[in-house]
């Protein structure tokens, strides 16, 4: 029999739902980066697809942008909370 969840499993919670948003986040910036590209190299001169081309790569480096600054925001908490890295290494209980 395994003992029933407690208040402390939602550490192990958080920090696997942030790894997984931030690895996904990544893996989608990988593919919008690949498709802005294909698109551009497969456009043959149309200003619509290069125009559709540029929009989907300045989307992708926004995102990446916001991707870099919400993981530097949670490091700056991790750094004003006392932790050491709030993505690896949250607590609700101290020792």
């Amino acid at each position: 029999m395994t003992d029933p969840a407690t208040i402390k499993d939602l550490e192990d919670v958080f920090t696997n739902i942030v790894k997984v948003l931030m690895a996904g986040g990544a893996l989608t910036l990988f593919i919008l980066l690949l498709t802005s590209g294909f698109k551009y190299l497969s456009s043959g001169g149309d200003q619509k697809a290069v125009e559709g081309a540029k929009k989907t790569l300045t989307y992708a480096i926004g995102g990446f942008v916001a991707l870099a600054f919400s993981y530097l925001i949670l490091r700056i908490i991790g750094q004003f909370t006392g932790t050491d890295s709030i993505i690896t290494n949250f607590t609700i209980f101290k020792n």
